[in-house]
Order: structure tokens, then sequence, then C-alpha cells
């Protein structure tokens, strides 16, 4: 970024009458700069693919009218990150009708290793237990969590992934200074000081129904999957889950109870081909190909000593499952889960058919 004046010519783009996230995205991939975008004439943003009508309000916009609104997210200690920054994420990047920007609160680490964990907001003891347990333990494997930091399983989420010691990211259907629900005020605060607050939405804009679609896609957008942890049918959670299909990203369900109604939609989305997962451990053995393949590294945040004198010498007589590692080492199961990934992402280990690992012929 080139500072505030970078910052008010991409909401100014964003702001023109017309304009939607997929228009601007092609003008800026023909231009190549938003500067490049807003001083094209009329003739050359049509030939790049805008109507005459797009085209006009485009060369009207002016990044001056931007400004207060750079101003206070700035005093509000927000950013606005385009879609051409290093710190957009690149796996959002690749959805058609990605956000042009994202305005950002909190740390930089919008590219990391991430999942989302979604879930319905009424949701029972049961499933927030659930995920927050799940969270706090892809938190300790270098994961980050990314939620919408609704009620029920969000909130758990979120709170189990800052227990476990790492960053997490709550997406907002509503402006970066609106925090929704209103009991989530504390918890923002703690996000924003580990993790990030995201929004496409400029300040003050109220958590209308109608934007949570949309905030759905960027959660789904952004993370290597996603994990449903009760859903009631036709829920928001099946949205997220299907966007996830379609943008190419994993889908894991938690199974439930038959004769709850917040089984019905993981139950659904499992007989549609989502991975049923009981266990951390089976969730990071399925992304954790996808991430070597895209070169992405994992860093845990429970430090493993080299090549791990605890884990290697008890595979030194032959393959054992998770559970017996966990049960011999007598270290907890996300330290053991996350020098597990750790050993099978630097090629010390590798997995066997039912969930069994062996070490690596060398």
């Amino acid at each position: 970024m080139r500072g505030q004046d970078e910052a008010a010519a991409w909401i100014a783009l964003r702001g023109a009458r017309g304009v939607g996230d997929v228009a601007a995205g092609r003008v800026i991939a023909h231009f190549g700069d938003v500067f490049a975008v807003l001083s094209a004439p009329e003739a050359a943003l049509v030939a790049a693919g805008l109507t005459p009508a797009v085209a006009h309000a485009v060369r009207a916009a002016r990044p001056e009218d931007a400004a207060d609104e750079v101003t206070r997210l700035a005093a509000f200690g927000a950013r606005v990150v385009p879609c051409t920054d290093d710190e957009y994420p690149a796996l959002l990047r690749q959805v058609a009708d990605a956000p042009l920007y994202l305005i950002a609160r909190g740390e930089r680490l919008l590219d990391a290793p991430a999942l989302a964990v979604v879930g319905a907001r009424h949701a029972t003891p049961y499933g927030k237990d659930v995920a927050a347990r799940f969270a706090e333990e892809l938190a300790q494997a270098g994961v980050t969590v990314v939620s919408g930091l609704a009620r029920g399983i969000d909130g758990a989420a979120h709170a189990g992934a800052l227990r476990g010691g790492g960053p997490t990211v709550a997406v907002l259907g509503s402006g970066i200074d609106v925090v929704y629900p209103p009991e989530h005020v504390a918890l923002a605060d703690e996000i924003v000081r580990a993790g990030t607050l995201l929004s496409e939405r400029p300040l003050g804009t109220p958590p209308l129904a109608e934007h949570f679609p949309a905030r759905n896609r960027i959660i789904a957008g952004m993370t290597h999957g996603t994990l449903v942890v009760e859903a009631a049918d036709r829920s928001g959670s099946q949205i997220t889950a299907r966007l996830a299909v379609d943008q190419g990203r994993e889908v894991f369900a938690v199974p439930g109870r038959i004769d709850s109604p917040l089984s019905v939609g993981t139950h659904r989305l499992i007989q549609e081909g989502a991975k049923l997962v009981g266990s951390v451990e089976e969730i990071l053995s399925e992304i954790a190909p996808a991430l070597c393949a895209r070169g992405v590294t994992m860093t845990p945040r429970a430090v493993a000593p080299p090549d791990d004198e605890t884990l290697v010498p008890l595979l030194a007589a032959g393959p054992l499952a998770a559970d017996e590692l966990i049960r011999r080492s007598g270290l907890p199961p996300g330290q053991v889960l996350t020098r597990i990934l750790d050993l099978e992402l630097r090629g010390v280990l590798v997995q066997l058919p039912g969930k069994q690992f062996q070490l690596a012929r060398r």
C-alpha cells in the first residue's frame, strides 16, 4: 500500500455507481493499478469490459471524496487491504466474486494456513464444546481458525483458538466498527490483540441479514477447508459449506444425535460428500497434502524438538495410530497431533491406511 491516497482510491473505485467486485476486479487485472483505472478514458474502460454507464461512473469517481472514510478507518486502527496487496489472502483471490478489498483490524496474518469453523447460532453445550476443542487443537497445530463471530459455534471456535495460543480471524457481516452480537465485544477485542477482524463493508454498516451470505463467501474463500459443527437444515453454515465445495475446498462435518434438529444440516452435508470427522487429526491429515502442494508451511505453536525425540523412537518398532502415540508418549493430544503433522510435512513420517503412521524410508 502507498498510504491513505491509495486506500481512498480503492474505496472510490468500489463506491462508483454500478461497480461490483467482479467488474472492478476485471479492470484492475486489465490496467494493473487502481490509479490507472481511475485515470483511464471512458473508451478504454469500455474496452476493458465495463458498460458505458459504469465506465462513466468510474471516470467520475474521486478519491478525495473517500478521504474522510480512510481517516476514520485509521483512527479506528483499521486498514484497507486491496486484492493486489501481499497481505490479501491468496486463496480468496481465486474466488470469482472476491472482494475488491478488505478492511482489516488486528494482526497481519491473512495468508496463513486457515480452516473455517462454523455452525449453529443456537448450539448445544456439546456442539460448543466440540467447536472449542477442535479450534484449540487446530491453533496448537499452527492453523488459523476463521469464523463469523456469531453466537454459538462461531464464538466457541474463536475462544477455543485463542485458548490454544493461536490467532483467529472473525469475518463480520457489518462494518468493522459494528460488533454483532453485542455480547461479543470483549471477544472481538481479544481477537484484535491476537488475530484479525475483517469486513468488506463501510464503517457504520449494520449487521443486516442480506450481508451474511456475502460474508460467508469470504469465510469459505480464504480457508483451505470448512468444518461444520451442528447445523439446522437450510442454514447459513450449509451455505458456507456449499460455497467451499464450489471453490474446490474441503468440507468436514461433525456428526450429531439423530434426534436433534441441529444434526440435520451436518448429516445432509455428510450425505452430499462432506468428510465425517471425529478428531482434529483427521482434518490435519486431509489438508496436509493440499498445504504441501501449495508450498504452504505451518508453524506449530507447541514447538517440537529437532526430529522429535519423543515420537520418533516410539515409531521405530513399526506403525502406530495417533491415539496410541498419545497414550505412549504421555503428551497432550494437541501437542502430539502438532508433532505428527510437523514430522509429516518434513518427510520424517508417512501416513498409512487406517490413520496409522510410520517412519519414512530414507
